[in-house]
């Protein structure tokens, strides 16, 4: 049985996926304390659902089969497994935001992987398992930084320069309120830095404290 913050469909607002009507399943617990957090709620468990009853629910939303498992971190729960396989066989295509400090190698190669890489900002920024590296596909999977000033900002391009990731799909995304986004975009500009630029798509909709959307 699963332990679950909230289920529901929505737009999805990250990754190269923004846009697309998603199908959200956030589990709930998490590793880090982030200083910047904005699913603090998703701490605490609110229900549990085994993943067959988890399936049932989300059938409502027929006929969207694009599904985000995300938390806290959905990975400390192992139920999670079970959860990709049945919804695999119904023919979901499933994305899996995690925050990188647990091992990715049991995730199976048809789940696409939205690995988070923490910033100092976050103050969780040794918290990055390096062998995950090489379960991240150079032609699906997602590489994020979340970034709150020019410090975490000087920090991911060494970071992805260090690791030699100019080829993977990079995702750099300013934290809300924190950093603006025109100095972003400038600073990636001047650098000619090949990675993509996001804001949280569904915050500038519903605005920053909207849940369940």
């Amino acid at each position: 049985m699963l332990k679950l913050s909230e289920i529901f469909l929505s737009i999805q607002g990250e990754s190269t996926y923004a846009g697309l009507p998603c199908i959200f399943i956030r589990l709930a617990g998490c590793n880090l304390r982030c200083k910047y957090c904005d699913t603090t709620y998703s701490y605490e468990t609110k229900f549990e659902k085994y993943s067959e009853d988890i399936l049932k629910e989300i059938q409502q939303y027929k006929p969207i089969k694009l599904v985000e498992i995300t938390g806290g971190e959905p990975l400390i729960q192992s139920e999670i497994y079970d959860l990709l396989t049945i919804l695999y066989d119904n023919e979901y295509e499933i994305l899996l935001e995690t925050n990188g400090t647990i091992d990715l190698e049991k995730v199976p190669d048809y789940v696409t992987k939205i690995v988070d890489v923490k910033c100092p900002g976050s103050g969780f920024e040794d918290s990055f398992l390096t062998e995950n590296l090489k379960h991240i596909s150079l032609q699906k999977d997602e590489i994020k930084f979340v970034i709150s000033d020019r410090q975490d900002y000087d920090w991911a391009k060494n970071f992805i320069k260090k690791h030699d990731l100019q080829k993977y799909l990079i995702l750099f995304s300013p934290v809300l309120e924190k950093l603006e986004s025109q100095k972003l975009a400038k600073w990636i500009t001047e650098d000619k830095l090949p990675v993509r630029m996001q804001l949280q798509l569904h915050k500038l909709i519903w605005g920053k404290d909207k849940r369940g959307v």
